[in-house]
């Protein structure tokens, strides 16, 4: 439910470095190649995807087909019981990440071989702890944590995963799985391992009765609800330009960046303080109530927020504002941290990202409240504060010097279809 290994190529680990292409004033030759070369390869990608129930290029703007599943449910008796078949070397394995073992292996190996970018300076590093929320929600399967070993070593050497999710399309709430973490590694690339990993993912699921899933990447494929676009606010210019993140901005000093990003050393709002256990009612109730505006969002109970947005220590952030006369709770932000090892770089190895994740305001105007989560995770020792311009982002990204990067993030839903491609502020899921 994902192209190849590099279906999520630039997934979002795009430097704001290649601005001058987003104004359209000039397309580096390194993005031409890429782009021939994408074309090349769409063809092949597109074969696989062509059999697959996933809105079709060809469909675009029928507004005739009815929204919702594009195949029925098959009868679980007719479900293949077998794993599929890998290529001879290879063979499956389930990923127990309560194994302290496993779960290094699975670090080590999205470590070295996950989503880089395109100037191959950045590899995300996702820890351990992070690795175990996110695939470790209320009601997970472990046989949706899938790996392949080669057969004589028992080396760990690709990976992908499923978790279930409620998530609504308009008035109706479909069970899913969020697919993601498909990696290879990088000398198994050729190899035509992913597609038999997402058929195998998309079996397991099948097995539970679940039949739409969704998933991002950084390519198109057939055919995205929404294409979404990061923004980077840098909390520590100086690093983020020695390390190549971004660059000094035209007639502008180091001194003069380190002035224009520099934030208060506390926050502002009367009342916002850290998220705690007992919040978990107030803060559902108000994310609820937010997302029902949305075309596209999770449908969250308290068991979810306890999981996804209760803080956890280099994981997860989450604040709110409680109103200090009525001890209402009336507006949230959180963010989760998912840093980038920094490759071939003398002075730096580690890249330290927060992304933006769900927020609400209802009585603190977004700007407030979203200066004051940057001041946070400056306080934290953040390098740089991403977030996408899903739900209401828009509105505090230019105002609060966040600039575009030069990536797209692509949301795509898997055997169910929305007929018209979405706005990302029509959009209120956000993926890990």
């Amino acid at each position: 439910m994902a192209d190849d290994s590099k279906a999520t190529e630039n997934h979002n680990l795009t430097s704001d470095n290649n601005l001058s292409s987003e104004s359209g004033k000039e397309v580096s030759i390194d993005s031409l190649a890429r782009q021939v070369q994408e074309s090349l390869s769409l063809a092949k990608r597109h074969k696989f995807w062509e059999t697959q129930p996933v809105g079709q290029f060809k469909d675009l703007g029928v507004s005739s087909l009815p929204e919702g599943p594009i195949e029925p449910p098959t009868p679980l008796s007719e479900v293949k019981q077998e794993p599929y078949n890998l290529p001879g070397p290879y063979e499956w394995t389930t990923c127990d990440l309560d194994s302290e073992d496993t779960c290094n292996e699975v670090y080590v190996l999205l470590t070295n071989n996950y989503v880089e970018d395109d100037e191959n300076m950045f590899r995300f590093n996702y820890s351990k702890e992070f690795l175990r929320w996110a695939l470790h929600p209320p009601g997970y399967y472990k046989s949706w944590h899938i790996g392949v070993r080669v057969k004589t070593s028992k080396k760990l050497v690709a990976f992908i995963t499923g978790v279930p999710a409620r998530i609504r399309a308009r008035d109706t709430v479909v069970v899913m799985a969020e697919i993601n973490f498909l990696c290879v590694h990088k000398k198994l690339r050729s190899k035509r391992l992913a597609p038999v990993m997402i058929k195998e993912v998309t079996r397991r699921v099948h097995l539970e009765n679940i039949w739409q899933a969704a998933y991002t990447a950084g390519v198109v494929l057939p055919t995205p609800v929404s294409t979404c676009q990061y923004w980077h606010r840098s909390l520590n210019p100086k690093k983020l330009i020695d390390v190549g993140f971004s660059r000094l901005g035209p007639r502008m000093t180091m001194s003069r960046t380190m002035k224009l990003y520099k934030l208060p050393d506390h926050t502002v709002t009367p009342g916002f303080r850290k998220m705690e256990p007992h919040d978990v009612p107030a803060v559902t109730r108000l994310l609820r109530n937010y997302l029902k505006q949305f075309v596209v969002a999770p449908d969250f109970d308290e068991n979810d927020v306890e999981h996804w947005v209760l803080p956890k220590e280099g994981v997860v952030d989450s604040y709110l504002v409680e109103s200090p006369e009525t001890h209402e709770i009336t507006d949230f932000c959180s963010f989760y941290t998912l840093p980038s090892s920094i490759l071939g770089n003398q002075n730096y190895s580690t890249l330290k990202a927060a992304y933006s994740y769900y927020n609400v305001s209802t009585k603190t105007p977004w700007i407030q409240l979203m200066n004051d989560a940057l001041i946070v995770a400056k306080i934290k020792d953040f390098d740089v504060f991403n977030a996408l311009d899903v739900m209401h982002n828009e509105t505090f990204l230019k105002e609060l010097k966040f600039g575009p990067g030069d990536g797209k993030l692509h949301y795509y839903l898997y055997n169910y279809r929305i007929n018209h491609v979405l706005r990302p502020s029509e959009l209120g899921l956000v993926m890990l």
